[in-house]
């Protein structure tokens, strides 16, 4: 297991290397039961149980959002304090954040299953997918509790210096449902039912293998009776740290909503299925991505925590350049295979093949620089901006793509619906390299400080003293991130 002292010390590259490979190949593993679920039911349920699923997603994303917001938001603060030597304030995240994880996922169950029928509706589902999609929903609703503790606390097993581990886990949850998804979905014969019951419980596997690890105590952090409290001031810091990427989540549902909507109106349910195979191909590019991103969160957190300024850029360069491998490996076999690729799910729908084929090609058209834009927007997350990283998690959903779904249609019609995707990918990107080259100014400002302080034994210049654009505000200074008893 490597240590968190040895996150500030270890070569950077080989850190990187050994955090992010595993969170990649959990995210890969994850990503192609997207895909295998698809498949199965695409020859088993058929085009209309795609359908149903494209059209759930975006609840599905509201609920992995809250996770999102508590468990990630959580792991920065976690992050940082290890990068700080308080074990101790460390532990007291993890004991809220439990309760915080439980309380959310009830809230959700509850509100899910009471608005379903038109919430899905609002989601584009048409009269002819609804019930596929009510099926398969209402399974996973009544899961919420194990989905969101379980991506919700695995990143603290990583955080703690063990991405192994925290791969493990991923691959238990993934494998479980790819294993289980044919047996239920076609074997058993139970549809959309099938697909639901085998992702609640490979969920459930994941969440227990993590609850046991801390309460365990295997790692380096543990669960501890005493810290089991919801802590408001706490609790408050933790979500606003989480603000980015739940606010990415949230917005990402949004984005769902309205694709699947204008997907239906100029293309219909075939083209919502076609799509739906689309974000399921384009995942395994993606999560490979997130993957790197996630891996390199807690090596910057910690080394920003520590002041190790050079070490934080060493971590962003790499991960950039990583990421950005993968972009342009997928984008060049999707332009290879893209007719291949979608008749994997349907054989025998030479309309849907011809439409995802082509939506395929066309809405990825610049994938090569997402990786980019994806890592740029989390370096400022794991810095302790969620502001700033919400902002260009942001520009890609909400700022540009919304608005383009929004105008090209009508204009364009079902073209304008897949263009959107391409236009916002491409200004998304300028504005995170705009920003992280301030950012980077600031960066080498940082390096050069610690500089003149190991070799003048100087305190810094005034400069270095004065509060960085995008710090925290006053209302959750440092001493409000982690309460005292």
């Amino acid at each position: 297991m490597v240590t968190t002292r040895k996150l500030g010390t270890d070569q950077p590259l080989k850190l990187l290397i050994s955090f992010s490979i595993p969170a990649t190949v959990g995210m890969l593993v994850q990503a192609m039961y997207n895909v295998i679920s698809r498949i199965f039911i695409g020859n088993s349920v058929g085009t209309l149980g795609i359908a149903g699923i494209t059209v759930a997603f975006p609840a599905m994303m509201i609920q992995m959002a809250f996770g999102f917001m508590i468990g990630m938001g959580a792991t920065t603060l976690v992050s940082i304090r290890l990068g700080q030597n308080k074990k101790d304030e460390a532990e007291k995240i993890i004991g809220t954040t439990v309760l915080l994880l439980v309380l959310v996922s009830l809230l959700i169950t509850v509100f899910g299953l009471h608005f379903l029928e038109p919430m899905l509706r609002l989601f584009g589902a048409s009269e002819q997918v609804l019930p596929y999609a009510k099926d398969y929903l209402h399974i996973v609703l009544l899961g919420t509790v194990v989905g969101l503790m379980g991506f919700g606390m695995n990143n603290f097993i990583r955080a703690e210096g063990n991405p192994k581990k925290a791969m493990v886990t991923m691959l238990m949850g993934s494998v479980s449902n790819i294993i289980l998804s044919p047996i239920f979905i076609s074997l058993l014969g139970w549809g959309m039912k099938g697909a639901g019951i085998a992702t609640v419980i490979s969920q459930g596997i994941s969440a227990s293998w993590i609850l046991l690890h801390f309460a365990r105590g295997k790692g380096e952090l543990k669960i501890r009776k005493k810290y089991l409290r919801i802590d408001p001031k706490l609790s408050t810091s933790i979500m606003y740290f989480g603000l980015s990427p739940f606010t990415m989540q949230l917005a990402q549902s949004l984005l769902n909503a309205v694709m699947n909507t204008n997907l239906r109106t100029y293309g219909g349910d075939m083209a919502i299925s076609g799509m739906g195979i689309v974000v399921a191909l384009m995942s395994l590019i993606m999560m490979p991505i997130m993957g790197i991103n996630t891996g390199a969160q807690p090596l910057i957190g910690y080394n920003y925590g520590a002041r190790k300024f050079d070490r934080v850029k060493e971590f962003l360069k790499y991960s950039i350049i990583a990421a950005t491998v993968i972009a342009v490996i997928g984008f060049i076999f999707i332009r290879m295979f893209p007719t291949q690729l979608i008749a994997i799910f349907s054989s025998k729908d030479q309309a849907l093949i011809d439409f995802g084929s082509k939506a395929l090609v066309n809405f990825l058209i610049f994938l090569p620089i997402v990786g980019f834009q994806i890592v740029g927007a989390g370096y400022f997350q794991a810095i302790g901006k969620p502001v700033t990283a919400m902002i260009l998690s942001l520009s890609r959903q909400l700022l540009v793509f919304i608005p383009m779904l929004l105008i090209l249609p009508k204009f364009l019609g079902l073209n304008g619906v897949i263009a959107s995707g391409p236009v916002a990918d491409l200004i998304s990107t300028i504005i995170t390299g705009i920003w992280l080259a301030f950012a980077l100014q600031d960066l080498n400002r940082k390096i050069q400080s610690n500089m003149n302080i190991g070799s003048k034994g100087t305190k810094g210049t005034e400069d270095d003293k004065k509060p960085e654009k995008g710090a925290l505000p006053k209302i959750i200074n440092e001493k409000q991130l982690v309460p005292e008893k």
